[in-house]
């Protein structure tokens, strides 16, 4: 599978530097380590769990599971008969055994340059024991769900991690989902409390969060569900704030005991931009509605952990297809924890010096795994970023990493590509020079923004690892090691370790050698997802029916000569036409390697002859024009990178691109716009609504 030679040519590699330290230092070390996790699992990964604390020792083999539908119920099993405790494991382990109590956990970095906080292992263990005792004055109890819905603060790893020590399983909500988003996840996930804040800024956006809880809660009650109390933060609102006849929340940063530098805050804007600057009116409820720093106000900073097995839960996070509700994904104790924190370790080639900064929104499986439990478990030091990479300025991001010296940066090709629309020039204003890995995540980068990262931001000495893995998957499954693995622009490389991928055809054939089809994997690893909540035969139908013996990822891949594995996209972004099956991704690099184009996105649309036409929507660099004569050069260009059946039929001007807020692109919206149909449903999750109205008036001036 892995083969015993890569390319010498076309390639790029780590510098000589990085190889001497890194943890696999060559590609023959890969290949060594892989093949011991795939044919003695148990032996490579116990190696990795002694590194962590564990209160009873596993029985039985590491793994145990069944992928085969047809042979009974779906099941992974990771160590059963071990318990532990992971909000222990990344904390008290660390501070007492480590001895890493004052290193700082979190660099907190406000949406306003200048609105910071310093956080150590120490002063988070003691947050997190705090929260951690007024949950359980709460009634909350090992097993609760308890939904969090907040922004990117130090509180809400805190809350995360308070859940996490009592056993009470954490289902985050991300902070830029509706009422509605947020109301269906707290009742299928049957939670009972939830934990908010007042309201944050992204960017120049004031988000209301206790508004859209208040809102939430009450849709559940209409439907049914039962009265859940509400903790909030008191992030942004005033001392003196209060609704009429409500209790006063008090006053901001109610974190004390942490480092606070405010000294420059808001320096940016004048006195009366400051005076004028909306806070959120707080609504307050007696009833139902808790104060964050009153209740930790009098709750003790030691609280011993709840210890627990394996296989008990761990947090639920949500994720949606293109249809159906959400999907509650399930991931359990001991295989989480200890995937989450090779993969960290390994892929970004930790070292107790780094400063790492993933720009994730803690709201995604993302900031989960490598904010949150990958870093704290390596006792490393993150970047913990409130704000937007183009606020202020497009700069934002290059300020950031000069100020905190950050090592490995961990970002999405969607910042890349906006940021890339802006040229070289904010970049170059900042050092960068403190930078030696780059990641991404997300979605596949298409090779030209992958060389303008690697070329600009990392000035050609910084290896990108471009990750390919899922909410399910619970880290990384498909990616380069920056010292190991030559790396190809747009490729995910190879697998982890323990993870053996296959590309199958429509019939569940094995491809090998260059081939393209259905990416699954044909055995688990310990950090895969263990069900849906609630409903597992929906996890067996959405990613064992298809294949028996397979989980199915939903996405295409293509493996080419040397053994190098692309994502080709979702399968239902593969296009048939005329019995020829088309990458949306690829045609989209094709476009966007057009000097004019920034941004492309492909969808079909129906066709009476070929069964599919491909629609393309072009999101241009400033300044320049849609015209007859560009569109021609798209539509040449397309053919000659990948041939006449993909010859764009229709192509659009698209100043904006429907997003979710998280920067992933709607597809099925644009499938919706493309042919025309208003019934858009659900489109809580788009970050700008008002772009759909714009491309639907575009589409009529297109050449359709």
């Amino acid at each position: 599978m892995i083969p015993d030679k890569v390319p010498q040519e076309d390639v790029f590699h780590g510098s000589e530097d990085l190889k001497k330290t890194a943890h696999v230092c060559s590609f023959d070390k890969y290949k060594e380590l892989y093949m011991k996790s795939v044919e003695s699992p148990d032996e490579f990964w116990e190696d990795i769990a002694k590194d962590f604390y564990w209160k009873t020792k596993h029985t039985g083999p590491f793994l145990d599971y069944n992928f085969d539908v047809t042979k009974g119920e779906i099941y992974i099993k990771c160590m059963e008969g071990a318990s532990t405790n992971i909000c222990y494991n990344l904390l008290d382990h660390n501070v007492h055994e480590k001895k890493l109590g004052e290193k700082v956990a979190f660099y907190w970095e406000g949406n306003e340059p200048g609105d910071e906080l310093t956080v150590t292992y120490r002063e988070l263990l003691q947050k997190v024991c705090q929260f951690a005792n007024v949950l359980k004055s709460q009634g909350v109890k090992k097993g609760d769900r308890v939904s969090i819905y907040m922004p990117m603060v130090v509180e809400l790893v805190v809350a995360m991690l308070a859940c996490v020590r009592i056993g009470a399983v954490h289902s985050i909500v991300f902070a830029g989902f509706s009422a509605e988003s947020l109301c269906e996840r707290i009742m299928d996930s049957q939670c009972s409390l939830l934990i908010t804040a007042d309201g944050f800024y992204r960017g120049d956006k004031l988000i209301n969060l206790k508004l859209l809880s208040d809102e939430a809660l009450q849709k559940c009650r209409d439907k049914g569900f039962p009265v859940i109390k509400c903790i909030m933060l008191k992030h942004l609102s005033k001392g003196d704030d209060t609704s009429p006849g409500s209790q006063s929340p008090p006053a901001k940063r109610p974190c004390p005991g942490l480092q606070v530098n405010n000294k420059q805050q808001h320096q940016r804007f004048d006195d009366e931009k400051q005076r004028t600057r909306p806070v959120p009116q707080v609504p307050w409820n007696p009833e139902v509605d808790l104060c964050w720093l009153t209740l930790v106000g009098g709750a003790s900073d030691k609280c011993e952990p709840e210890w627990c097995e394996s296989e008990d839960p761990l947090f639920i996070l949500y994720t949606s297809g293109s249809t159906g509700k959400p999907k509650g994904v399930l991931h359990t104790v001991s295989g989480y924890m200890v995937y989450a924190a090779a993969t960290f370790k390994m892929v970004f080639d930790y070292q107790p010096d780094d400063v790492y900064w993933c720009t994730a929104d803690i709201g995604w499986i993302t900031g989960h795994s490598y904010i949150t439990y990958g870093p704290l478990a390596n006792g490393a030091t993150s970047v913990l970023f409130e704000g937007l990479p183009t606020y202020p300025d497009v700069g934002r991001m290059w300020a950031v990493v000069d100020k905190y010296r950050v090592t490995k940066f961990y970002t999405a090709p969607t910042a890349i590509r906006m940021l890339m629309k802006y040229g070289s020039e904010p970049v170059h204003k900042y050092k960068r020079d403190s930078l030696k890995i780059l990641g991404t995540v997300g979605e596949p980068i298409n090779p030209e923004a992958w060389q303008w990262y690697y070329t600009v931001v990392g000035e050609k000495r910084c290896p990108i690892v471009d990750t390919f893995w899922q909410t399910e998957t619970g880290g990384h499954v498909l990616t380069p090691l920056p010292a190991a693995t030559p790396m190809k622009p747009g490729s995910a490389t190879f697998p982890f370790f323990g993870v053996v991928p296959a590309i199958l055809n429509e019939s569940g054939e094995e491809l090998e050698g260059p081939s393209e089809g259905y990416l699954v994997f044909k055995q688990p690893w310990p950090g895969v997802m263990r069900t849906v909540y609630g409903n597992h035969r929906r996890f067996e139908t959405i990613y064992f029916q298809k294949f028996p013996g397979y989980y199915v990822t939903g996405d295409g891949c293509r493996r080419d000569e040397d053994g190098y594995y692309w994502i080709t996209g979702r399968i239902d972004d593969m296009l048939n036409v005329s019995g020829h099956l088309l990458s949306t991704a690829e045609v989209e690099s094709a476009l966007v390697e057009h000097e004019s184009v920034a941004e492309a996105a492909v969808v079909g649309r129906p066709h009476p002859v070929k069964g599919e036409s491909l629609y393309c929507f072009v999101t241009l660099n400033d300044g320049v024009t849609y015209n007859r004569q560009l569109e021609a050069e798209l539509k040449k260009q397309v053919r000659e990178k990948i041939g006449a059946i993909a010859t764009p039929d229709f192509i659009q001007n698209a100043p904006g691109l429907p997003k979710t807020r998280s920067g992933k692109i709607m597809r099925r919206v644009l499938r919706k716009i493309a042919c025309d149909e208003r019934e858009l449903g659900d489109i809580s999750t788009l970050a700008d609504s008002s772009v759909v109205e714009q491309l639907f008036q575009n589409r009529h001036c297109a050449t359709v």
